[in-house]
């Protein structure tokens, strides 16, 4: 926007999907740098925000270990620390794009953010405790909890051992150089790189070491992939991240005058790297490589762009695809679950050139 020459800068806000509980997305086109700010970290809840105190706040590691310990804020914020830069994207971003449609919060694409996270690894933490032989998974409970199909409880889910023990899953207390905000796990959040967010578990109140396989309402009923409408056979549990990307510029369906226009967004992925960013300016006729602009880091977005010089009196559907350092790529149609995980089609968008 311009008045007398002079830029008027425009404070972006998040886009509300739901108030009780609090959910809502960041605009796409907003997520241009390796750290979203987070007053524009997306949000996403099941229940109301916890009511917790500093003072009132112990962390507890127990279940099958050879020590259990109850820790204060004070001394795990003191303990070494370690700094993960990981983006944190919700397994529903992207589901108001599937067909047939699906219940559940209608996100389009900015339900994801990236953050620098300070925190004390878990192993860390469980070399005090030591664990039992014939551990299997860790159960994170977190701060929230609520009603559930009549019944009362805390959000709370599993990650199998040899996840957990992964030197870059963090117990954070920071994000982006401030102590994490309310809104975002406030004392303390689980950190998973390369796993969809609800791995993430905020508010983080109890570490149990379990020897069985968990199956809380939030692992064996929600985040899991149901293949058919009307049956839960071939179901599987949602895990690490889809490799994925989004079209920040243009905007979807804008008009533009002719001439040379920059194509830029960001692509991502779980387990691995963005090896490459491929367009198409019709409609996936042929595809060209587009232009990585910034150094491929594990857990991180890959920025890209391409330029290009569009025809007057034209109209151009723009599809883009990712492709990751394990042989992923974005399929032409996305894997379709009746709970709406994963969305990860060909993105696209139509331009119109006057």
């Amino acid at each position: 926007m311009y008045y007398n020459d002079r830029v008027l800068k425009t404070k972006p806000h998040l886009i509300t999907r739901s108030l009780i509980p609090e959910n809502q997305e960041t605009p796409i086109h907003f997520l241009e740098d390796s750290e979203t700010p987070s007053t524009m970290t997306f949000r996403r809840n099941h229940f109301i925000y916890p009511d917790i105190s500093i003072q009132a706040y112990f962390l507890t590691i127990t279940g099958s270990v050879k020590t259990p310990v109850i820790l204060h804020y004070n001394q795990i914020t003191s303990m070494p620390s370690q700094t993960v830069t990981a983006l944190v994207e919700c397994s529903g971003n992207k589901r108001a794009y599937f067909e047939p449609k699906v219940f559940g919060e209608q996100w389009t694409e900015g339900a994801i953010s990236q953050g620098t996270w300070k925190g004390v690894p878990l192993s860390y933490l469980l070399s005090f405790t030591g664990i039992n032989e014939g551990a299997r998974e860790i159960v994170f409970l977190g701060g929230d909890s609520g009603e559930k199909k009549g019944l009362h409880v805390h959000f709370e889910r599993s990650l199998p051992l040899e996840k957990a023990l992964v030197s870059n899953v963090i117990v954070a207390w920071e994000h982006n150089q401030k102590p994490l905000s309310p809104k975002h796990g406030f004392p303390f959040r689980l950190i998973v790189p390369g796993w969809y967010g609800m791995a993430s578990v905020k508010w983080l109140k109890t570490i149990r070491v379990i020897d069985t396989q968990f199956s809380g309402p939030f692992q064996t009923d929600d985040y899991v992939y149901y293949p058919f409408m009307d049956q839960d056979k071939d179901s599987v549990p949602v895990t690490s991240n889809h490799v994925n990307s989004v079209i920040q510029q243009p905007l979807d369906r804008q008009i533009l005058k002719p001439g040379q226009h920059e194509v830029t967004g960001i692509a991502w992925t779980g387990e691995g790297i963005i090896t490459s960013v491929e367009i198409s300016l019709d409609n996936g006729a042929t595809w060209k490589s587009a232009s990585l602009q910034n150094n491929p880091h594990k857990y991180q977005w890959m920025k890209w762009s391409y330029s290009h010089v569009f025809e007057r009196n034209n109209e151009y559907t723009i599809k883009i695809r990712a492709f990751d350092s394990n042989g992923h790529s974005q399929p032409n149609k996305a894997f379709w679950n009746r709970k709406g995980y994963g969305y990860n089609e060909i993105s696209q968008i139509i331009i119109q050139i006057e």
